[in-house]
C-alpha cells in the first residue's frame, strides 16, 4: 500500500510504502474492545478495602450477658450486624489486569492500525525535528493537521515529547510503546518514517524478546 508522505508543516514531499499485512487488514472490532478492555484493567488501583469483624477496633469482650436479659444473645460489638462492626464478604485489594494471547494483542494493533487508514485518519510524516521544546511548535502542527487530538508515534524524540506534554487532548509515545488505546483515543495517528519500521515489526511479531520485555508488548 501507498500514501503520502508529508514533512512537519504538511506538505507532501513525496510516498512510501506500507506493509499491507499491517495496514490493510480486515478490522476485528470486537478483538478491539477487548484490548481496550484488559488495557483499562491493568491501570486499575483495585486499592479498594473493608474491615473484617477481626480488623475493627474494639473490645473482645461480650456486650451483655448471654442469658436472662430478654435479648437475642451477642458475643462482640464488632459482628456484621451492629453500627461501626465489620464488613460481611467487602471488597479487599486485588489485582485486576489480565493479558490477551499475545497473538491477539498483535492482531489487535494491526486492527487498529488499519482503521485509522481506512478513515483516512494516518499522517506518515519524513521526520520530526524539533531543535528545542516549545508548545507553540506542537500547536502550529496540530492546526496545519487540522485536528486537536493527535498521537504522535516517534523514536527517541524526547524533545517532541516535552513540545507536547501540554497540549490537551495530543499524545507523544515512542514507537516502542505504541498501542490500541492510545491509537483509539486519538481522532489522528502520526507517524514518522524513523518509528514506521518499528511500528510494524511490533504489530507483525517480529522485535526482538528484550524490546518486548521492556515495553510490555501491550
Amino acid at each position: 500500500m501507498e500514501v503520502q508522505l508529508y514533512n512537519k508543516d504538511v506538505e507532501k514531499v513525496g510516498t512510501v510504502d506500507l506493509t499491507d499485512t499491517v495496514f490493510a487488514v480486515e478490522v476485528n472490532e470486537v478483538l478491539l474492545w477487548e484490548q481496550v478492555k484488559a488495557q483499562r484493567a491493568s491501570w486499575r488501583a483495585g486499592t479498594h478495602s473493608t474491615k473484617r469483624v477481626s480488623e475493627v477496633s474494639g473490645t473482645g469482650a461480650k456486650p451483655f450477658k448471654q442469658k436472662g436479659g430478654g435479648r437475642a444473645r451477642q458475643g462482640s460489638n464488632r459482628s456484621v450486624h451492629h453500627v461501626g462492626g465489620g464488613v460481611s464478604m467487602g471488597p479487599r485489594p486485588r489485582d485486576y489486569s489480565y493479558r490477551l494471547p499475545r497473538s491477539a494483542r498483535r492482531s489487535a494493533l494491526r486492527s487498529a492500525l488499519s482503521l485509522r487508514v481506512k478513515e483516512e485518519a494516518l499522517t506518515v510524516l519524513d521526520q520530526f525535528v524539533v531543535e528545542t521544546p516549545k508548545t507553540k511548535t506542537a500547536l502550529g502542527f496540530l492546526a496545519k493537521l487540522g485536528s486537536k487530538s493527535a498521537l504522535v508515534v516517534d523514536h527517541s524524540n524526547d524533545t517532541l515529547g516535552l513540545s507536547m506534554r501540554n497540549v490537551p487532548k495530543c499524545k507523544y509515545i515512542s514507537a516502542n510503546a505504541i498501542n490500541v488505546y492510545d491509537i483509539l483515543n486519538h481522532d489522528k495517528l502520526v507517524i514518522t518514517q524513523a518509528a514506521l519500521n518499528i511500528v510494524t515489526s511490533k504489530a507483525l511479531g517480529t522485535t526482538s524478546s528484550v524490546e518486548e520485555v521492556a515495553n510490555g508488548d501491550q
